[in-house]
């Protein structure tokens, strides 16, 4: 599904800066042709100010449908235009590279990211994760922390971006499956239980640029 006119867009532009790569901006598509959609000058809500593109930005953009359906894809500034209002051109999406996130059905990626686990008796580990998605994820660990199904774990996710940035996302979770593996190794399954909306936003954009780049290779 593409985005149409007057559908509004949320963004984040990829930057080598911390705090900007992080900065969501709205905007508003007022016009589309084969190539490109030509969007209003994007507007950070937080601060009241636009936000000023250069050619060649690189881009993280999503549009929700019907449902509350997520659709993420990436582009870049192709070039501006100056008529009533000033807009900016981006690549049109190919349709097949928009990825679709449900409210309740996220986009589970394989990656295998570094994890500081806290148990509720104040035990403390490292573990790997092997999926994750805005929902949940799934880690091994070694066997003797003897985490069971319904225990709560408080979690410090790292998080490594294409623009080179770093964030750590913190959340409670509930494990809902654990497996004894061979190797003396637990594999467990786990849900979010207690997650902020920015934290959970830190994570799904985490999938959607390595879905992207798994989709690259």
């Amino acid at each position: 599904m593409l985005p149409k006119v007057s559908d509004l867009v949320y963004l984040q532009v990829a930057s080598s800066d911390e705090y900007e790569a992080n900065r969501e901006y709205k905007s508003r598509i007022a016009e589309m042709d084969d190539n490109n959609l030509y969007i209003e000058i994007p507007l950070d809500e937080k601060t009241g100010r636009y936000k000023p593109l250069h050619f060649g930005d690189e881009l993280s953009v999503y549009f929700v449908a019907e449902g509350g359906i997520k659709n993420y894809f990436n582009s870049y500034v192709c070039g501006f235009r100056d008529e009533v209002v000033r807009m900016v051109a981006i690549k049109m999406p190919a349709e097949e590279s928009i990825t679709k996130i449900q409210r309740r059905n996220y986009l589970r990626v394989a990656a295998e990211l570094e994890m500081a686990v806290k148990l509720m008796d104040q035990v403390r580990f490292i573990a790997l994760t092997e999926d994750v998605s805005g929902g949940g994820l799934s880690f091994r660990c070694d066997g003797k922390w003897h985490l069971k199904p319904g225990q709560e774990i408080s979690c410090w996710l790292l998080l490594h971006y294409r623009n080179g940035s770093v964030e750590h996302s913190h959340f409670h979770a509930e494990a809902v499956r654990v497996k004894a593996l061979e190797n003396g190794k637990q594999q467990v399954m786990m849900k979010f239980s207690k997650i902020s909306d920015t934290e959970q936003q830190k994570i799904i954009r985490y999938c959607f640029e390595r879905q992207f780049e798994i989709r690259k290779h």
